[in-house]
């Protein structure tokens, strides 16, 4: 049996972004309209001229910088069929829920290992989207479905791409028409989201996984797919938005 660590490290080897621009985009989106008053104008100070909804990308955009190369692992975590997180631990070089945590400490001490607090605001908007897509809770056999070739739409793709950005750009709407789209949410559930801890986030994301594979032996993912899972990648998101408000409520409210 490989090693965790092994598994770790062929993953990292491979380019993995998490959901694709929009989704980010989406994801900060949501979060700023569940943001309380003090924590908007606290972020809004930090951020000056940028916005929520647009710095989500940034932690990919710096991926051409080779100086980031350290920052890989920490997109994602890998959880073998079966395991746990708790049972496969954390890798040396971190992994997404390790940086979450890190990174929500570090913003309320304003103590940084990396970067400042504008750099690591940023990080937190996209680790926190990339954690609630479900093929970054990888299953340490395809690189989070990379591995799996598919065609979407009648396009070469991969089952990771797929998730990351074909679903939601298969619907052909801007960040904001997205966001008005799926952003409804009840008190009840805004609550009970915010107050789930991360090893609930990674354990939802496990729960999508044999449905997510659930693919033809030709690969052809279509209008079907799409019908199936769509779905999924909203509700994802809209949680991912949600829990990011709360913990920046938590931070600067």
């Amino acid at each position: 049996m490989r090693s965790f660590l092994s598994i770790v490290l062929v993953f990292s080897s491979l380019t993995v972004l998490g959901w694709g621009k929009t989704g980010h985009r989406v994801v900060g989106d949501i979060a700023y309209w569940h943001l309380d008053r003090k924590a908007k104008n606290e972020i809004h100070k930090i951020l000056k001229h940028e916005h929520l909804n647009m710095v989500g990308n940034y932690m990919d955009f710096i991926r051409s910088n080779d100086d980031y190369d350290y920052m890989t692992p920490w997109h994602y975590c890998t959880i073998p069929d079966g395991k746990t997180y708790e049972e496969v631990g954390t890798p040396e070089q971190g992994d997404v829920v390790a940086t979450i945590e890190r990174l929500v400490k570090e913003l309320k001490s304003k103590q940084f290992t990396h970067g400042t607090e504008l750099e690591n605001l940023k990080y937190l908007v996209h680790v926190v989207a990339d954690v609630h897509q479900p093929l970054h809770v990888g299953n340490g056999e395809d690189k989070g479905g990379n591995d799996v070739k598919v065609e979407f739409m009648w396009e070469k793709s991969n089952l990771h791409r797929v998730w990351d950005s074909g679903l939601i750009d298969y619907q052909q709407l801007s960040f904001t028409e997205y966001t008005k789209w799926i952003n409804h949410v009840t008190t009840e559930e805004r609550d009970q989201w915010q107050s789930d801890g991360i090893d609930v986030w990674i354990q939802e994301a496990m729960g999508y996984r044999e449905a997510i594979y659930d693919i033809p032996e030709n690969g052809r993912l279509s209008y079907e797919y799409n019908y199936k899972h769509i779905g999924t990648v909203n509700e994802r998101l809209l949680k991912a938005g949600v829990r990011l408000a709360g913990i920046l409520n938590e931070i600067y409210g």
